[in-house]
């Protein structure tokens, strides 16, 4: 037992010499498999325990475990010298000045087309409407046959998208969201559906996918006042207080009577310019009151409920507010134009 201990003892001696002439992490890290590495020099040692007796085996354990742990130590303590010598040789080979000022880290910003929706949101939640979501796969029934556009419908030629199976399509508005809303739960129903949409549409002032901010309000009594006193009370908080508003008759098939609506030009005040092609006014929405058929199609009685729907694209919202010309300036990542924000 006694010769077993010495031989530790000059296992550990000659180590400690050793580790004191290494001078890279490489020497270190090999000594340190050459003494407790599975064929190390302790190990080699330890495989004379089974000789000892039962009574002599913890002693010797006891002085193995203490030798282990001292070793270990110093490989720990002569690594972190060796690493501080060679970065001390580097700041001093690369004649790096640390008291020079740290590269600043640029902050980045939310895209002009998260705060135009966020915005729009925060004005309609405060006006009582949720925020309700869908799938952007979406099927025919709630693109277009429910929403009162069916297969031979000429409304479907102005939203041509792209189908992924003859029933299954990328959504080309965000009113499906509207219809499995009203399909899940009776009336009063007041939601807004923001989301992307998908049309083969591209130029200064289409993209094939853009963002799209559709609303519903269905309860007793909904009357087209409602729907533009809530419109006007929107426009007013998007755009100021100051900016003059029309309703014009239009045609959607899921609405009736329908209507778009113009601001203003926010460019020009309406005095006429090329943005709003010298008439004075921009179109901003569509609206309308929900046709009948839809109630229909989703389990309402139109006799006994009405409402109003709108929609909106955000990117034309955005373009206005941030006197952009070119809706692709969105989508470029370019760091020049989103650093403005």
């Amino acid at each position: 037992m006694s010769e077993l201990i010495e031989k530790l003892k000059t296992i550990e001696s000659d180590t400690e010499k050793r580790l004191l002439q290494a001078s890279t992490l490489a020497e270190v890290q090999d000594c340190k498999v050459r003494i407790l590495g599975k064929k190390g020099e302790l190990t080699k040692l330890l495989a004379g325990m089974k000789d000892l007796s039962p009574a002599e085996r913890p002693v010797v354990g006891k002085v193995v475990n203490e030798v282990k742990q001292r070793l270990n130590r110093s490989f720990e303590r002569r690594s972190g010298e060796i690493e501080h010598q060679e970065r001390e040789q580097r700041l001093r080979e690369e004649r790096l000045d640390i008291t020079l000022p740290g590269r600043p880290r640029h902050r980045g910003a939310l895209h002009p087309i998260t705060r135009t929706f966020q915005k729009i949101e925060t004005i309609f939640t405060g006006l009582g409407f949720q925020v309700a979501e869908g799938p952007e796969i979406e099927e025919d029934f709630y693109n277009f046959e429910a929403l009162n556009i069916p297969k031979d419908h000429p409304a479907r030629d102005m939203q041509d998208t792209f189908y992924i199976a003859e029933e299954v399509l990328l959504r080309t508005h965000t009113s499906p969201v509207q219809v499995r809303t009203m399909k899940k739960q009776s009336p009063p129903v007041r939601i807004i559906a923001p989301g992307k949409v998908y049309r083969c549409d591209a130029d200064v002032s289409h993209t094939p996918m853009f963002h799209q901010v559709e609303g519903l309000l269905v309860d007793r009594g909904i009357r087209f006042g409602d729907l533009k006193g809530i419109l006007e009370i929107f426009l007013h908080r998007m755009f100021g207080e100051d900016v003059g508003i029309r309703f014009r008759p239009s045609f959607f098939p899921f609405t009736e009577p329908s209507a778009e609506v113009d601001i203003a030009c926010v460019i020009c005040n309406g005095k006429g310019c090329r943005v709003c092609k010298h008439s004075g006014w921009l179109e901003i929405l569509g609206a309308g009151m929900v046709d009948p058929e839809v109630f229909r199609s989703v389990g309402y009685d139109p006799e006994e409920v009405s409402g109003f729907a709108f929609g909106m694209g955000v990117e034309r919202i955005a373009m206005l507010c941030y006197r952009i010309d070119d809706i692709r300036l969105f989508f470029e990542n370019d760091l020049h134009f989103l650093s403005q924000f």
